[in-house]
C-alpha cells in the first residue's frame, strides 16, 4: 500500500524532474496548435492519454519480449526525436503537409480521413504523446523499481503501481498544459494557425528533436542538476529508501545457513518417516514458471516429476555473478560424481542484469562453464520469490521425499554440502532398496577461491552506485566528470561523459575509471554493442604477469559480448589502483567484483 501511494506521488513529480523538464513545451506547445479552445482541449487530452499509454506499453513490452533488450539506446532516440522533428516540420509548413500529403488521400474511401486529419490532426497528437513515452519512462526511480523487482515478482500488483504512477504522470501534465493554454490565450496570439506562434511552436519542436537525437537534452538536465536549484528525484529516492526491503546479494565466502546438518559417516541410514520429517524440515516449492529449459531438450523439469525419484540440488545462481562462477566446478564435479547414483541438480538462473534475460547469452554461458545438469530461465523471480530467496548463490538440498534438508548460502562450504548430498543419496538409496553404493570420499576440483577479506562489489548504475567517489549518485544522468588527484579506497572514480542508467553506466566519449582495491583478483561485467578496446593498469603501468585470462599480453581487455570479464590475477590478498581507459566510445559498465 506504501509503494502505491509512492507510486502516484512520483508519477505526480515526475514533471518537475530534470530529464523532463525540456520537455515540457512540447506538450504546451502541442496543444497549442488546435483552433479553438476546444479543440486545444482535445489536444490535451489526446497527447497526454497517448503518452500515458506508450509509458504502460513501453514497460510492458521490456517485460514481456528479451527481443528489446538489445536495442541500443541510440534506436529509442532516433525513433523518438525523428517522429518530434517530423511534427515540428508539419507544424512551421502546414501547406507542405496539406498539398503533398492530404492531396494524396482524396480517393473517395479516403476523402473525410483527409479532412479529419487536415482539420483535428489527431494521428500527428498520438505520434507526439507515443515518441515522449519511452523518454518520460527512463526518469523516475520508482519506475525503475516497478519495472525491476514488482512487476517479476508481482505481475498484477506491478500492473496496478505502473497504472497509478502513470494516472499521477498524466494528471501533472494534464494541469500543467491547462494552465499554459489559459495564459497563452489570454494573450490572444495563437488564433492564427499560420501565425508566427503556431511556427515558433513548430521550430521549437525541431529544437527538441534534435536535442534528444544529440543527447544535447541531457545536458541541459546535468545543468539543471548541478545548479542544486531542485531535483525531485531525491524525494523518491528517500520515500523509496523508506519502503526498501532488503536487496538480493552475491554471497560471498562461508556464509551458511543451513537448514539441516550432515555427518561424515552416515551413508547407510534408517529412512525417517515423512511425518516425522515435516516437523523439522520445510517442504520444497516446485520450479514456478520457468521461462526457459536448457540442457533438458527443451522438455519441462519439475520437481513434482523427481518426488520420490531423486535427491535434487536446487541451485539459484546467475552467469555474471563472480561468486556464482567459483562454486561451478564443484557442482560440476558433484554432478559428474552423483548423477548415476539418484543425485539431479537443477540450476535456476535468475538474472541480476537485463543481458542476463537473453536465453541465447544463458546458453553461451553453460557452455564456456562447462554445465551439463538442467538449467530453468527465471526471469520473473516467480521461483526466486517462492523460496523467498535473496542471495547468489543459493543452494538448496530436496531429498527424496521433497524436503529440504539443507541449504547453504554463497561460496565456500562445499564438503558440508557434499556430505549433505551423501547422506540425502544413502537415505534414497534404503528407500528404494536399491544396491547403489554412495561414496564417501569428497570432489577436489581445480578452484580457485579467495579468502580473505576484499573491496566490496561496486555498481556503476544509479540505483546503486553509493561507491561513486566523484560526480552525483543515485542520478539517472548524462554527466561530465573529471578525475581528482588523490583517491579513497573503495571508492569508484570515473573520468569523461558518462550516461547514468540505473543499472548502467555507459561512457559516451573515451572515459576513464579508477579504483583503488583490496583483492587478489579483479572482475568487471560489462558490454558493448561493437568492441571496444579497454587498457588496464594497474598502479600506472599496463598489466601483463598478473593480466586476468580477459586481458591481453599487451595489457587490453576486448569488451563486447555481455559477461564477467577477469581483469586482474595477482598472487595474493594484495593492494592495488586499478584504471582502466576506454579507447573509444560505446561500452557499458555494470559491476566491480573481486576475489
Amino acid at each position: 500500500m506504501i509503494l502505491l501511494l509512492i507510486s502516484f506521488i512520483s508519477g505526480v513529480l515526475t514533471v518537475l524532474a530534470p530529464c523532463i523538464l525540456p520537455l515540457l513545451p512540447i506538450i504546451v506547445g502541442g496543444s497549442l496548435t488546435g483552433e479553438g479552445k476546444d479543440a486545444q482541449k482535445r489536444k490535451v487530452f489526446t497527447i497526454v492519454i497517448s503518452l500515458g499509454l506508450s509509458v504502460i506499453a513501453f514497460t510492458l513490452l521490456l517485460k514481456v519480449s528479451t527481443v528489446f533488450i538489445a536495442i541500443p539506446d541510440t534506436v529509442w532516440k532516433w525513433l523518438s526525436g525523428g517522429i518530434i522533428i517530423a511534427l515540428g516540420l508539419i507544424t512551421i509548413f502546414p501547406s507542405l503537409w496539406e498539398s503533398q500529403w492530404i492531396a494524396k488521400m482524396q480517393a473517395r474511401s479516403n476523402i473525410l480521413v483527409g479532412k479529419g486529419e487536415r482539420k483535428n490532426s489527431f494521428a500527428g497528437d498520438v505520434l507526439i504523446g507515443s515518441a515522449l513515452g519511452p523518454v518520460f519512462s527512463t526518469c523516475s526511480p520508482t519506475y525503475f523499481v516497478i519495472l525491476a523487482t514488482v512487476l517479476p515478482a508481482q505481475p498484477a500488483t506491478g500492473l496496478l503501481y505502473l497504472l497509478v504512477y502513470t494516472f499521477g504522470l498524466c494528471l501533472s501534465l494534464f494541469l500543467i498544459a491547462f494552465v499554459g493554454q489559459r495564459v497563452m490565450n489570454s494573450l490572444n496570439i495563437v488564433a492564427d494557425p499560420r501565425g508566427w506562434v503556431k511556427r515558433g511552436i513548430g521550430v521549437l519542436f525541431l529544437l527538441v528533436g534534435i536535442f534528444i537525437i544529440t543527447g544535447f537534452d541531457k545536458k541541459i538536465e546535468t545543468q539543471i542538476i548541478n545548479s542544486q536549484l531542485f531535483d525531485v528525484t531525491k524525494v523518491e529516492q528517500y520515500l523509496l529508501q523508506k519502503n526498501a526491503p532488503p536487496p538480493p546479494v552475491d554471497a560471498g565466502v562461508d556464509t551458511n545457513a543451513s537448514i539441516g546438518t550432515s555427518t561424515d559417516t552416515a551413508l547407510s541410514v534408517t529412512r525417517p518417516v515423512p511425518v516425522t520429517k515435516s516437523v523439522t524440515y520445510p517442504k520444497a516449492h516446485d520450479l514456478v514458471a520457468p521461462d526457459g529449459y536448457l540442457n533438458t531438450g527443451g522438455a519441462p523439469i519439475s520437481l513434482a516429476q523427481l518426488k520420490g525419484k531423486k535427491v535434487v540440488l536446487v541451485d539459484f545462481w546467475t552467469y555474471s555473478c563472480i561468486n556464482c562462477q567459483r562454486t561451478i566446478p564443484y557442482v560440476n564435479a558433484w554432478y559428474d560424481k552423483y548423477k548415476s547414483q539418484g543425485l539431479e541438480i537443477i540450476g535456476v538462473h535468475t538474472p541480476e542484469f537485463a543481458f542476463e534475460h537473453v536465453q541465447a547469452n544463458v546458453a553461451d554461458a553453460l557452455t564456456r562453464f562447462g554445465i551439463t545438469h538442467p538449467v530453468v530461465l527465471d526471469n520473473e523471480y516467480k521461483t526466486w520469490n517462492a523460496y523467498g530467496n535473496q542471495f547468489w548463490p543459493h543452494m538448496y538440498l530436496v531429498d527424496i521425499d521433497g524436503y529440504i534438508v539443507y541449504d547453504h548460502i554463497g561460496e565456500g562450504g562445499y564438503a558440508e554440502t557434499e556430505k549433505a548430498i551423501q547422506q540425502a543419496l544413502a537415505e534414497r538409496a534404503n528407500a528404494l532398496n536399491t544396491q547403489t553404493t554412495v561414496s564417501g570420499s569428497l570432489v577436489t576440483p581445480t578452484a580457485d577461491v579467495s579468502s580473505g577479506r576484499t573491496s566490496p562489489e561496486t555498481y556503476f548504475g544509479a540505483s546503486r552506485n553509493q561507491y561513486l567517489g566523484n560526480g552525483s549518485k543515485s542520478n539517472p544522468t548524462t554527466q561530465t566528470l573529471t578525475l581528482p588527484t588523490t583517491f579513497s579506497p573503495n571508492m569508484l572514480y570515473l573520468g569523461g561523459t558518462w550516461d547514468f542508467a540505473f543499472e548502467n553506466a555507459k561512457a559516451v566519449t573515451p572515459a576513464d575509471v579508477v579504483y583503488s582495491y583490496t583483492a587478489k583478483e579483479v572482475y568487471l561485467v560489462a558490454s558493448s554493442n561493437t568492441p571496444v578496446d579497454v587498457e588496464v593498469y594497474q598502479d600506472g603501468v599496463l598489466v601483463s604477469t598478473v593480466r586476468g585470462s580477459d586481458v591481453t599480453s599487451s595489457g587490453v581487455v576486448t569488451i563486447q559480448t555481455s559477461r564477467l570479464y577477469k581483469l586482474i590475477k595477482n598472487k595474493g590478498l594484495e593492494k592495488h589502483t586499478l584504471r582502466l581507459h576506454t579507447k573509444s566510445a560505446g561500452v557499458t559498465f555494470y559491476t566491480f567484483t573481486f576475489g
